[in-house]
């Protein structure tokens, strides 16, 4: 099985820290989210996982270097596409064309999940969904009486189904998505500018497929400041059981509340650190309370209180106290 991770957008709403690595590669709980993304898949997956393509703009060879390490740390082949143009979910992903053959998974990097990833071989296909309060600001699915979809509705205005659409898609045969997605770039179906995935899978119901819904009993956000410290909180939950302290931590008279992530090399000294903290490496933070936030490497703290709060790369705060969200090379005394 293959998977295919389109993810070329910078990430607007999370400003500032996009400004300078793609969201898919800011941190939570101490690893990236498009890591944590394929690393759930393949984790919960009865399927072997082959390849993972990575639809991406232009990030550099660095970030692309970096895709490929963490498909290759899961045992499987990492190739990279490219989405110069901004033309919609569809375009996205046919931009990965050659690798959309036998059953494939397309995942969005823009969401985390905890699903029952179990494969339904008599379905043509699987469609991640979540039951929300308010669905007009998704696109839903409504099912038939036999629980198979039966069509796709992007934000209802009236209500359909409460189902929403995750960004987590299987498809059994890839070649028959490749087909439809090609129709419409050919025919020009565009809305909003954009080609849409849904318009594709609308055609293969058509066309008899049956596309069934998986079961997510989580749903986390990684869209704007305030949704991704929240989803660094649930992962570190997630993962509280295993060791998340870096071993060459220098701790001096430091205090941490589990979860948190503490990467290497970083200092501690006379502070409190926790709940739901991630300190990435190189980090140096003193005389100071943090809670229930992210900071990224070789950051500096000194003489703050923070809380809900996310602090960029190589950032200086050295007297603040209160909820904060600044990028990176950012300093505040």
């Amino acid at each position: 099985m293959k998977i295919i991770v389109p993810m070329a957008g910078r990430g607007s709403r999370l400003r500032p820290h996009t400004l300078t690595v793609p969201k898919p590669l800011v941190p939570v709980g101490g690893k990236p989210i498009v890591h944590r993304l394929v690393q759930d898949i393949a984790k919960t997956s009865t399927e072997k996982i082959d390849e993972i393509a990575f639809v991406i703009g232009d990030f550099g060879k660095e970030v692309e270097d970096e895709l490929i390490k963490v498909a290759e740390k899961l045992g499987a082949k990492g190739r990279i596409y490219y989405q110069d143009k901004a033309l919609g979910t569809a375009h996205a992903v046919l931009c990965a064309a050659e690798s959309l053959d036998g059953p494939v998974v397309v995942a969005f990097a823009d969401t985390l999940f905890r699903a029952d990833f179990t494969l339904d071989n008599e379905a043509d296909g699987i469609l991640w969904v979540k039951q929300i309060e308010d669905p007009s600001a998704f696109g839903v699915v409504k099912l038939n009486d036999d629980g198979v979809i039966e069509d796709f509705v992007e934000k209802p205005q009236t209500f359909v189904s409460d189902l929403a659409m995750i960004g987590i898609y299987y498809f059994k045969e890839g070649e028959k998505l490749k087909a439809e997605l090609q129709y419409l770039i050919d025919n020009g179906i565009i809305k909003g500018g954009e080609y849409q995935l849904p318009d594709a899978l609308k055609n293969l119901t058509k066309k008899g497929a049956k596309f069934k819904p998986g079961k997510v009993s989580e749903w986390l956000d990684c869209g704007n400041k305030k949704v991704t410290v929240h989803t660094n909180q649930r992962v570190l939950e997630f993962d509280k059981n295993e060791n998340l302290v870096s071993k060459d931590l220098v701790n001096k008279n430091a205090v941490i509340i589990p979860p948190c992530y503490i990467g290497p090399h970083v200092v501690l000294e006379n502070s409190v650190i926790g709940p739901h903290v991630s300190i990435g490496r190189g980090t140096t933070v003193k005389n100071s309370v943090v809670t229930n936030s992210i900071v990224q490497k070789n950051a500096t703290i000194a003489n703050s209180i923070l809380q809900d709060s996310m602090i960029g790369n190589h950032a200086k705060i050295l007297s603040h106290g209160k909820v904060i969200s600044i990028g990176d090379y950012t300093t505040i005394e």
